[in-house]
């Protein structure tokens, strides 16, 4: 009997960081139906951070934008005509939105990658109330026609993200901790903001923002917080764009333990702090997710999205609570003070069983 042929996979999907962190199940899925890891082809520099390294990740091929025309996006471009050396591999697309399907498809025609080694996710209807992931993984039982022999293993698979930090990672979180005199401390970490908080002229006003959660609450749960947990330190998150709006919550709490890093946080080092966290407590954007992917016990705050499609989930059995969305709730400032720091109180730790790696390495002198 021949031994059967070894491919790497193609997947694309041009999504934010939620997005990428949800396709970790299929990513695994398709690794070993095809032998080979993936290659992931998307959307800013937060695939590499996540994947790079990942054994189910071969490589990652990025770009900042998606707009405009390819001709005149010079590093879709390039990305489009690199595709070329992969034209042999099946290819799984995984961009359900029309908008960014007509850039995909211009990519794939420039790239003469063959219609039969592509399979689309939009021929993969989704159910009623599906979860992201659970559709992710019927799409990865697709085959494109060209590799029939392609059988999908029978056995149970992991459908909740998984994603360890690196030990590159763990030692920056180290030392970071360290020099702000928190290490040992237990870690709560906030994540107010999402990718629509910020506007090229500031912090989009509240009405226009399903996510926004008032600024006082906010201050507010961290009071509630270190009320509960004396010795422990909040932890403000978001990006470097973000960090004038967290410094506003910051100074609303006056707390000597409310911590807001001046620049934001780096995926990499928010990863490994989520890794050692007591808990975080986050509006629904893509840090949950992570939070979740690293097993970190986890608060929820839904607006206009259905929890049943988008609740972040744990391969570890971490506890998330969702509070909030549709259809009951469809903003996340009509959730009060009290229902979010009564569930964040009643979060069972992390899984015993779960093994985290230790920092003590990154204090080394």
């Amino acid at each position: 009997m021949s031994q059967r042929a070894v491919r790497h996979p193609v997947v694309i999907r041009f999504g934010r960081l939620g997005d990428t962190i949800l396709l970790q199940p299929l990513l695994h899925k398709l690794r070993h139906r095809y032998g080979g890891a993936c290659r992931l082809v998307s959307l800013g520099d937060c695939s590499r951070v996540l994947y790079e390294g990942n054994e189910d990740v071969a490589e990652v091929r990025h770009f900042d934008s998606q707009y405009g025309a390819l001709w005149l996006n010079p590093q879709r471009l390039r990305t489009a005509l690199s595709l070329r050396e992969l034209r042999e591999s099946p290819f799984y697309i995984c961009e359900p939105d029309v908008r960014t399907r007509t850039k995909v498809r211009p990519m794939l025609a420039l790239a003469g990658i063959p219609a039969e080694h592509c399979v689309f996710i939009e021929d993969t209807p989704l159910y009623e109330a599906e979860h992201w992931v659970d559709w992710l993984m019927r799409f990865a039982d697709e085959t494109p026609l060209a590799f029939r022999d392609a059988l999908c293993p029978d056995r149970a698979w992991p459908c909740a993200p998984h994603l360890e930090p690196t030990a590159a990672e763990l030692d920056e979180a180290g030392q970071w901790l360290a020099h702000h005199d928190m290490y040992g401390r237990p870690l709560v970490l906030l994540q107010p903001s999402n990718k629509r908080t910020m506007r090229w002229n500031g912090v989009r006003k509240r009405e226009d923002d399903d996510k926004s959660w008032p600024v006082e609450r906010w201050a507010a749960l961290c009071t509630a917080i270190l009320d509960h947990m004396p010795e422990a330190r909040v932890v403000l998150c978001g990006s470097a764009a973000e960090a004038a709006y967290l410094a506003t919550i910051g100074k609303a709490a006056g707390h000597a333990n409310v911590i807001t890093p001046r620049e934001g946080l780096p995926l990499g080092q928010l990863r490994a702090l989520l890794h050692i966290a007591h808990s975080m407590v986050s509006v629904d954007t893509g840090p949950a997710h992570l939070a979740a992917a690293v097993g970190c016990p986890l608060v929820v705050l839904f607006g206009n999205r259905w929890p049943s499609m988008w609740t972040p989930r744990s391969a570890t059995g971490s506890a998330v609570h969702a509070i909030g969305g549709l259809p009951d709730v469809p903003r996340i400032d009509h959730i009060g003070l009290d229902e979010v720091a009564q569930a964040w109180r009643q979060l069972p730790p992390r899984p015993a069983p779960m093994a985290r790696r230790p920092l003590q390495q990154a204090l080394r002198a």
